[in-house]
């Protein structure tokens, strides 16, 4: 059974720093392409970053670009987002989601991402 936690969530102030932790297990880590993804109330959810397999790619959203940087250490099951310069236009639910689909790292689109965890809240205060 596949199961994916996130971590790290949580109320910072505008211009700080969280870094967002996500394991997953019952598959084989490397084989699968993973993604951040986000939804905000009433909003639809977006892609916010996502990573190769082997993690020498990426892809993320031009919202983000220059303040978040997604990574994975494959040896530990572990995908990560370290978030700089937060703004309170990035308080959503943040949720890690892993693809066997190759090169979905490229289009970082939900419909491509078949397994979700349950997500942990980012506030950032004004």
């Amino acid at each position: 059974q596949v199961q994916v936690l996130e971590s790290g969530g949580g109320l910072v102030q505008a211009g700080g720093s969280l870094r967002l932790s996500c394991t997953a297990s019952g598959l084989t880590f490397d084989d699968y392409e993973m993604g951040w993804f986000r939804q905000a109330p009433g909003k639809a959810r977006e892609g916010v970053s996502c990573i190769s397999r082997s993690g020498s790619s990426t892809r993320s959203a031009d919202s983000v670009k220059g303040r978040f940087t997604i990574s994975r250490d494959n040896a530990k099951n572990t995908l990560y987002l370290q978030m700089n310069s937060l703004k309170p236009e990035d308080t959503a639910m943040y949720y890690c989601a892993a693809s066997s689909v190759r090169f979905a790292y490229s289009i970082c689109g939900t419909n491509a991402f078949g397994y979700w965890g349950q997500g942990t809240q980012v506030t950032v205060s004004s």
